[in-house]
């Protein structure tokens, strides 16, 4: 079965992932002479900065997820289908789908994201979940909350302090700012609100195998995180790469420690993307991908964002974080065009890059803008602003400057939900 549309045929450029990269190109494609088919497995674009928010119950994830429709449903041009590709047919100018049925294309962007990467351990992922989908957002959310649930009526204290301890792998921005994020929710927000357990005695461990945090961050920035981690509360354990992980307990440098809930933040894989085309593709996965984002030997294949390993002009690799993919999928989008219109192309993909954010707790970030480089509050206003200003819409702007506001000056967070798929519980 082939999916169709009742439009007339005009040249169809089919989109996987609407992710910041598929959509970008989706937007930079507006008014050209295509057909757009953009297929994603899920109905809702995802703001990923703000992911651990919904982790850490400081956001719903209503506030940083849309429907891919209600964003699009004023371009007639593009059609949107919600669908798994399982492979790509080159010859034939076609992506399968799960259920059978494929969708030719004329040009295809590959812009599918990344998975977690256990670097060959994959069995450590039932211990310790990564974060890249609101499912495992609201997973994870659910262990946090549940492990102070547990300690408030555990009467062990060596199993109390299990519940208590909580371990983030990896020290890039994701788990720098989970580390302070549980700091911020244990000594702030719940103390006032349980009365057999101490919050304050909840340990955080951030775990990294190299020698700083936030990894490509000038050293002063560096530091700074690092400290303020350790002033909130934070073990900071650097040059102790994990050795295990198992039910409850982890293993790092010369230490095992017993820790209920551990979270995956030390490293990711690209999508089979690579396995579909049968393309040359780095150690995680990614694409290795001609100056103009192209596969090789099929210039109507692009590939972008996480799916793919691209260099900056300084021969260093392109970051796979959301400014990258949406020059990526903008650079496509207006390759493609070119094409159409007859005009010349505009040359190889160069990125710019336009600073490195990351919130280390409330009231407290670091910005690397190259040449100005900001630490503290004023950091962190910045990093608010920034990210509001991104976000999709009028109402989750307010929703979520409204929100905190509130943490900032009440230490209230309103998402502390723990949801159980047919009542299962959030701790194993």
């Amino acid at each position: 079965m082939t999916v169709r549309t009742n439009k007339v045929r005009r040249h169809r450029v089919v989109i996987v992932g609407a992710g910041f990269g598929g959509l970008w190109a989706v937007k930079c494609l507006k008014g050209a002479p295509v057909d757009i088919i953009l297929v994603d497995q899920r109905n809702h674009h995802l703001f990923q900065p703000l992911l651990y928010q919904a982790a850490t119950a400081a956001l719903a994830p209503s506030e940083i997820a849309w429907p891919i429709r209600s964003m699009l449903h004023d371009r007639r041009d593009v059609t949107t289908i919600l669908a798994t590709v399982t492979c790509v047919d080159m010859a034939g100018r076609a992506v399968q789908l799960a259920d059978g049925s494929q969708i030719a294309y004329d040009t295809l962007i590959l812009a599918t994201g990344a998975r977690h990467g256990y670097f060959g351990h994959d069995e450590w992922e039932e211990f310790a979940p990564g974060l890249k989908t609101i499912e495992d957002a609201t997973a994870i959310r659910g262990r946090i909350l549940a492990a102070f649930e547990e300690a408030e009526r555990e009467t062990d204290p060596v199993r109390q302090q299990a519940l208590l301890t909580f371990a983030i792998v990896g020290a890039g921005p994701t788990g720098v700012e989970l580390a302070g994020t549980i700091a911020d929710l244990a000594h702030d927000t719940l103390p006032r609100d349980f009365r057999a357990v101490d919050t304050h005695r909840t340990k955080v461990l951030l775990v990294e195998a190299g020698p700083k945090v936030l990894n490509g961050y000038p050293d002063e920035l560096s530091n700074y995180a690092k400290n303020a981690l350790e002033k909130l509360g934070v073990d900071v354990c650097l040059g102790a790469p994990v050795t295990q992980i198992e039910r409850g307990a982890i293993t790092f440098g010369d230490r095992r420690v017993e820790a209920r809930t551990i979270v995956w933040a030390a490293g990711v894989r690209a999508s089979p993307a690579a396995e579909w085309l049968g393309a040359a593709a780095d150690r995680n996965g990614r694409i290795i991908v001609e100056p103009d984002l192209s596969v090789p030997g099929h210039p109507e294949i692009f590939a972008i964002g996480d799916t793919v390993s691209v260099k900056a002009p300084d021969g260093s690799p392109v970051p796979g974080i959301a400014p990258a993919a949406k020059q990526e999928g903008a650079f496509v989008g207006e390759t493609i065009r070119r094409r159409l219109t007859g005009k010349a192309e505009t040359g190889p993909f160069r990125y710019h890059h336009q600073g490195s954010l990351a919130q280390i707790g409330k009231g407290k970030a670091v910005i690397d803008f190259g040449r100005i480089r900001l630490r503290g509050a004023i950091a962190w206003w910045l990093w608010g602003i920034a990210h509001i200003y991104f976000l999709v819409g009028v109402r989750a702007r307010l929703s979520v400057a409204l929100n905190w506001l509130w943490i900032y000056t009440r230490n209230q967070r309103a998402a502390r939900l723990i949801t159980r798929p047919n009542g299962e519980a959030a701790i194993d």
